[in-house]
């Protein structure tokens, strides 16, 4: 007695899906190549140098914090050279920022001097306001 595999005749059902996996192969590349691969990053603000090189008039519209040294006793507080006390500074900025249109501001803080001054000087700007805050640092200060 032999077992037989002969043709019963009926159709197959199997489906068949060697044609299958080269169209997802083939739509995996595509989707590939598509998709753009960016790194993203925090967005920043770099200031870009005059098209015209000549000697331009101070901006008064620039609002510069300094904050000075005075070695082992509190800093002293300057906004575009004028000497303000720490509790003032908030008030002040808030008294600047109320009607203007752009609200940028740049912290400028000594190389001696610990962050968490120049921190505050920045929550004080942000309570004030201030939508941009830049760090003007020695080599920007340079112009290098």
């Amino acid at each position: 007695m032999g077992m037989g595999g002969g043709n019963t005749g009926g159709a197959v059902s199997d489906i068949n899906v060697t044609p299958l996996i080269d169209v997802l192969l083939v739509l995996l590349i595509i989707f590939m190549v598509i998709v753009p691969v960016t790194p993203k990053g925090l967005d920043t603000l770099v200031p870009q140098p005059p098209k015209d090189h000549k000697e331009s008039e101070p901006n008064d519209r620039t609002i510069v914090v300094q904050v000075i040294s005075n070695g082992a006793g509190a800093p002293a507080y300057k906004i575009n050279d004028t000497a303000f006390n720490k509790q003032d500074l908030e008030p002040k900025l808030a008294e600047i920022f109320a009607t203007r249109q752009e609200k940028v501001m740049f912290v400028k803080g000594d190389k001696d001097l610990d962050f968490n001054k120049v921190a505050e000087v920045i929550d004080f700007g942000h309570q004030a306001g201030v939508d941009n805050i830049g760090l003007i640092t020695p080599r920007v200060e340079a112009g290098q």
